[in-house]
This record gives structure tokens, C-alpha cells and sequence, in this order.
């Protein structure tokens, strides 16, 4: 089982950074997740080459 990956990414409503947690066990994600700060949610785009360095994209739930 691999650990988890601690990645920054920045929130599209308030702008702040948060640190987000990502799975390197599946190469491609996607999934919801509020902000830490102002709550709203934020779609989580995840993805590893292969060397499993995670990309991430942070965009607003309404786009």
C-alpha cells in the first residue's frame, strides 16, 4: 500500500493555499473536496506519471 502524497494547491473562491492529501495507487482522480478555510467546494483534478509526481488542478465546483 503507498502512502499518501501531501500536495498544495490554491482554493478558486478565497484564494488561499491548502495542503490536500492525493492517493499515488490510482493514476488518474477526481473527486470533491471543500475548502479548509471558506468552505466551499472545490473539483479535484489528480493525476501521476510515471514516476507518480502528482499534478493536480484546483477549480470551482460551477465551472
Amino acid at each position: 500500500m503507498s502512502a499518501l502524497d501531501s500536495v498544495l494547491v490554491q482554493c478558486p473562491y478565497c484564494w488561499e493555499t491548502l495542503e490536500i492529501s492525493v492517493d499515488p495507487s490510482v493514476a488518474e482522480q477526481e473527486y470533491v473536496e471543500d475548502c479548509q478555510v471558506c468552505c466551499q467546494p472545490i473539483v479535484l483534478t489528480v493525476t501521476f506519471d510515471e514516476r507518480l509526481t502528482p499534478t493536480v488542478q484546483a477549480r470551482a465546483e460551477n465551472d
